[in-house]
């Protein structure tokens, strides 16, 4: 292991000193620093500064073939696979792909360029009745059965429906975690680290789908659950049937909470074995009762050194929790009895196991305070804390600086990557860049310009793609063959100088924007509105939606924000600096005001805790897994814009 290790940091050194040369990377001093203080960095790593890789903005014709290459390979693996699945065999929408492939091998490369100009967009509406199967009951081996890809599927996916939409349902099978998952057997064979991991996230499940044959035997239980959910239960190996033998365990599973220093196609990873709460407390289904109690166990141990969750958001409302219940919390960890928390009995009895008295930690929090009670306050409760790990991209990087706040300067915030409920599909471009990514998965990635036809002939390929566009991604992925057409917005900023993948920053949703008689305002547009006036002397935006405003004519964009502290003292100046932000976005925002269409932006401002508590309201309304539940850019939900609007503290 110490000679593979020593090679590789040897050979990455030769492969980034020449690209260091060319200018495509250069060398992180603080990056380093940190690396160097980390408990399980090996010298060999420490012989070499960490890079910092900068994006092509053209693809050398190498990489180019070399992307087309890995691209084809991956597709022809898909189409092998999946080619026989009953989706594949019968859906209409594959029609004309079937017919032009019927007498050729698939392995064939004829069979890719088929595939590439006959196969449609699909939405998931044509995926739905065949969806639909699992949802039956009885549920039947002979109809579900190698349904999208072979065999039956580890788990069902479920959207968040954030939108208010109804929620979609997606089979992910075995295949789904492949590269994953390697880089996860990496970490364990890296060893372990001294400290332990709080890792926030939900292992509950909406229902189980028994899988039954003719004569009623039950051959599988699929969960049905939120997507982080299945991730974890479908890498680390956890059936619902042995749920019972791991509720107490605290060291003996592991998220295998990986940390990316990119050399070369390899990476040096660590993983913590040890974890603050018990297993059980993964099945616990309310929002604010799982983070109590991930927040005492968290507490109560002085050696964290990661908090990783799925949204920084979620950190926050952890964050928020504890400042509420700070004497509750320390109570208990002072007498070592789990406190009485609704929602939390069916787990309760694994939570007192684990739970002991330390009324020496007990004074040392009291020392200390609640959260919000002195700057930086995580390091001080956890000396050895040095990573958070959430998603902070995007509209979620509104509530990072109070997150920063919270856990100082010195400890590294992380975004481990773009996915979501079909796919898994990139990662950090750079270890510490949080808002900008590299397409990294096994599946098939296709774009579609924003400004072209949605339809299947004007799809691109990766090496095909103008840096400074958006495109919305199209996966083909190995749970199913289809050409998916995913919501999502990315800004193409360049290529990945090592292999020449995609490299991208989140835009916004396709379908979030607000929409009026005369203008379309897009979820990138609101983003840029709220930073435009997210300034100390105006309004420290921790959190936002956007609504069509339409108390009064005309009707005009109407925002709704958490803020952090007071207003600022040019808080009345924020209107105008809103409209401005918005008419930057559009040249005909500005004739449809002076045409009298539009007017000046509504700003409304939220009592403390109002998104926390929407979170917590909008899961038991629609039973949404914990840690998928998210506030919407643009709320068109009727019901949560009352919620919203009850909620108003003040109007500017």
């Amino acid at each position: 292991m110490a000679t593979l290790i020593l090679e590789t940091a040897f050979t990455a050194a030769h492969f980034y000193s020449r690209r260091y040369q060319r200018g495509l990377i250069d060398y992180s001093p603080v990056m380093h620093k940190k690396i160097r203080s980390h408990p399980r960095t090996s010298s060999a790593v420490l012989a070499m500064s960490v890079p910092r890789l900068h994006p092509l903005i053209s693809l050398p014709p190498q990489l180019s073939a070399s992307q087309k290459e890995e691209t084809d390979c991956r597709l022809q693996k898909i189409i092998g696979a999946n080619i026989t699945s009953r989706y594949a065999c019968s859906s209409s929408h594959l029609a004309d792909f079937r017919l032009a492939i019927a007498d050729k091998d698939v392995k064939e490369d004829s069979t890719l360029s088929d595939f590439r100009r006959l196969v449609p967009l699909t939405d998931y509406e044509a995926y739905r009745p065949w969806m639909d199967k699992f949802l039956e009951r009885p549920c039947k081996l002979s109809e579900v059965e190698n349904l999208f890809a072979p065999g039956l599927p580890s788990y069902l996916g479920v959207s968040s429906s954030t939108s208010g939409s109804k929620p979609k349902h997606f089979a992910r099978y075995l295949e789904s975690n492949v590269g994953f998952a390697h880089a996860a057997e990496e970490a364990e064979r890296e060893g372990s680290s001294a400290g332990t991991t709080a890792g926030i996230f939900s292992l509950c499940y909406r229902d189980i789908v028994d899988v039954t044959t003719e004569s009623g035997e039950v051959v599988k239980r699929i969960p049905t659950c939120i997507g982080s959910a299945g991730f974890w239960r479908n890498l680390a190996g956890w059936p619902v049937e042995t749920d019972n033998t791991r509720m107490a365990s605290m060291s003996e599973y592991s998220f295998h909470q990986i940390m990316q220093w990119m050399i070369v196609d390899t990476c040096y990873c660590y993983t913590t074995l040890g974890h603050a709460a018990p297993w059980a407390t993964g099945l616990i289904s309310h929002h604010r009762s799982f983070l109590l109690i991930h927040a005492l166990f968290a507490l109560a141990d002085r050696n964290l050194e990661r908090i990783t969750s799925t949204f920084v958001t979620f950190f926050m409302d952890l964050v928020s929790y504890v400042q509420e219940e700070w004497d509750v919390l320390l109570s208990s960890i002072r007498d070592g009895v789990v406190p009485n928390i609704e929602h939390i009995d069916h787990v309760r009895d694994y939570l007192q196991i684990n739970m002991h008295a330390d009324p020496q930690r007990a004074e040392e929090l009291r020392s200390i305070g609640p959260p919000f009670s002195c700057p930086a306050w995580a390091p001080r409760v956890w000396p050895n804390l040095k990573i958070l790990s959430c998603i902070c991209s995007g509209i979620f990087a509104n509530a990072l600086p109070m997150a920063r706040s919270v856990i100082g300067p010195d400890v590294v915030v992380k975004n481990p990557g773009y996915a979501c409920t079909e796919c898994l599909l990139a990662g950090p471009f750079n270890p510490e860049d949080t808002e900008t990514f590299v397409t990294s998965t096994k599946d098939v990635v296709e774009y579609l310009d924003v400004a072209d036809n949605p339809i299947h002939e004007n799809i691109r390929q990766a090496w095909d793609l103008q840096p400074g566009k958006l495109y919305q991604a199209v996966v083909t992925t190995r749970d199913g063959l289809w050409r998916y057409a995913l919501d999502d917005v990315f800004h193409v900023i360049g290529f990945d100088p090592r292999n020449g993948s995609p490299v991208f920053r989140y835009h916004g949703r396709k379908s979030a924007a607000i929409r009026s008689q005369y203008a379309i305002i897009t979820e990138g547009d609101l983003v840029k509105v709220t930073q435009a006036i997210n300034e100390e002397d105006m309004l420290r935006v921790q959190e936002f939606t956007a609504v069509l405003d339409r108390r009064e004519l005309p009707e005009t964009v109407g925002i709704i924000l958490e803020i952090t502290g007071d207003i600022g003292p040019n808080a009345h100046a924020a209107r105008q600096k809103a409209f401005e932000a918005l008419l930057s976005t559009n040249d005909d925002h500005q004739s449809e005001f002076d045409a009298g269409r539009l007017r000046q932006p509504t700003i409304r401002i939220v009592k403390p805790g109002t998104f926390s508590e929407y979170r917590q309201w909008r899961g038991e309304r629609l039973n949404t897994g914990i840690g998928q539940i998210k506030v919407p850019v643009v709320m068109v939900d009727l019901a949560s814009i009352e919620w919203m609007e009850e909620r108003v503290v003040k109007e500017l």
